[in-house]
């Protein structure tokens, strides 16, 4: 196996945009700590004032399979292309991947996603989107 990974977003809102990942690749938000019931109260046990508790966000894998995604708070926005981006595979393993992408489509865009164009290239078809804070990513 080999080394393991972590992807981080700077964020806006490190809490909306790991929900809207949760959403995008099925994972959930990380819970809290063992003896947490919540991340206030580990935050708090840490010494981390309540003014900062909007500052980072995770979203894992139920299963434990894919990589960890971590939002970290910053205070500028995004002002240019991605230079990495997600695929997000939603057509794996279904009978009509158009189909399946396009259902997701709809789902994303409640989710504040926005859809930018369709490519449809020998090499491979997707619909190319952005995330609630303008970060592009593929739907395939």
């Amino acid at each position: 196996m080999g080394i393991g990974v972590q992807i981080t977003f700077d964020a806006h809102d490190p809490g909306r945009l790991a929900e809207f990942w949760a959403l995008a690749l099925g994972y959930v938000i990380q819970p809290p700590p063992p003896g947490f019931d919540d991340w206030p109260s580990f935050l708090v046990s840490i010494g981390i004032p309540e003014d900062q508790h909007d500052r980072a966000s995770a979203a894992v894998d139920p299963d434990g399979a894919g990589p960890r995604l971590f939002f970290q708070k910053v205070p500028e926005g995004k002002t240019a292309k991605n230079r990495v981006h997600l695929d997000v595979n939603v057509g794996a393993g279904a009978e009509d991947r158009q189909a399946a992408a396009l259902a997701h489509r709809t789902t994303l865009e409640e989710a504040g996603a926005t859809f930018l164009r369709v490519v449809d290239e020998p090499g491979g078809w997707c619909l190319v989107m952005t995330d609630p804070e303008g970060n592009e990513f593929c739907l395939q």
